[in-house]
């Protein structure tokens, strides 16, 4: 044990010595630095809102994951009779709903990162060639956009319709869509609209140019890591398929229920799910982080 402990700390080590010198991150995280506290601030309603989850309320969130964790435990205590591989599997299958969550997010923020450049254009286009207002050309692209960002839209609408206050409409805007991209749109389309002048068009141009040049680095980076994340994916349930056939062999549900068994078992779904979180977060994209928003 104190041999695989020392071994730990030393590749540890050398992962950190690695990152520093050529990577450039600094600290003891498993990842680059990231604004962590920042966007830890942000209420619970705002997470739920990035997914598209806005008639969600967090308790409902949380009921979800306890359940899970009771499913998880329960099946696994009856499988293999122990209590620690129960606890330890449960608490990974509570952890669905949180992956569920990440990647419905995700894919919703590159759904929009790859429609804004066509809205925003459209837009430049309806205020510079046809001569539409900005809260009119904002809402009349938006409710003809994609079907995930059209109850934002209709929001938005409804705000302008009861007072029109192009402002106040933004920040319903922003505030249901909760999305970097939006935000930049948005307030570039605020003030425009509240201080006028002719650099509309050109402000527009550049910020479609920046978001197309983020979406095709996006695409370029992901394809490069395609085969990573697959081998991701089988990593995790090639440990499953051992632990299932062990308890198929001999007396192998009788060693899940002995001390040693339920230790190294435990230990073994713990470095999974290590290895798991750490590969997903050296493989993440850097996050846009959100600057226009209360």
């Amino acid at each position: 044990m104190t041999g695989l402990l020392l071994a730990l700390v030393g590749g540890y080590g050398i992962f950190l010595l690695y990152t520093a010198l050529v990577l450039r991150w600094r600290g003891l995280g498993v990842g680059p630095p990231s604004t962590k506290r920042l966007r830890w601030r942000r209420p619970p309603q705002e997470w739920l809102a990035q997914a598209g989850l806005d008639d969600v309320r967090p308790r409902e969130f949380v009921a979800v994951v306890a359940a899970l964790f009771v499913v998880g435990a329960a099946v696994t205590f009856a499988l293999c009779g122990g209590v620690l591989p129960a606890l330890a599997v449960g608490c990974f299958v509570a952890s669905f709903p949180v992956a569920s969550y990440r990647a419905r997010r995700e894919r919703r923020r590159d759904e929009a990162r790859q429609v804004w450049p066509a809205m925003i254009e459209e837009i430049r286009l309806l205020t510079g060639s046809l001569g539409r207002p900005v809260p009119q050309a904002l809402l009349e692209v938006g409710l003809r956009g994609p079907a995930e960002l059209r109850p934002a839209f209709a929001g938005a609408q409804r705000e302008w319709l009861l007072s029109t206050d192009f402002e106040r409409t933004v920040a319903v805007l922003k505030a249901r869509l909760a999305d970097a991209t939006a935000d930049a749109a948005c307030e570039t389309l605020l003030v425009a609209h509240e201080v006028g002048g002719t650099e509309l068009d050109r402000r527009l141009a550049a910020l479609a140019e920046d978001r197309t040049a983020d979406v095709q680095g996006r695409k370029d980076s992901r394809a490069r890591q395609a085969g990573v994340r697959f081998a991701r994916r089988f990593t995790l349930l090639v440990p499953l398929g051992m632990a299932l056939a062990g308890l198929a062999i001999g007396n192998g549900r009788a060693a899940y229920e002995t001390t040693a068994g339920q230790l190294v078992a435990v230990a073994g779904v713990a470095m999974v799910v290590v290895c798991w979180l750490w590969a997903g977060r050296i493989m993440r994209l850097p996050e846009e982080q959100r600057v226009f928003h209360e």
